[in-house]
């Protein structure tokens, strides 16, 4: 079977929606934050 058309690589998933990139802005944080306050096993990828 052939690929898939769209995939996205590892890198850019990392630098938008890591842990370290959405510590970076406060509303980032805030995401974080209403995770932990969910009790998300994972905070961000």
């Amino acid at each position: 079977m052939t690929k898939r058309t769209l995939e996205g690589t590892n890198r850019k998933q990392k630098r938008t929606s890591g842990f370290r990139a959405r510590m970076k802005s406060s509303t980032g944080q805030k995401v974080l934050q209403g995770r932990r306050k969910k009790g998300r096993e994972r905070l961000s990828v």
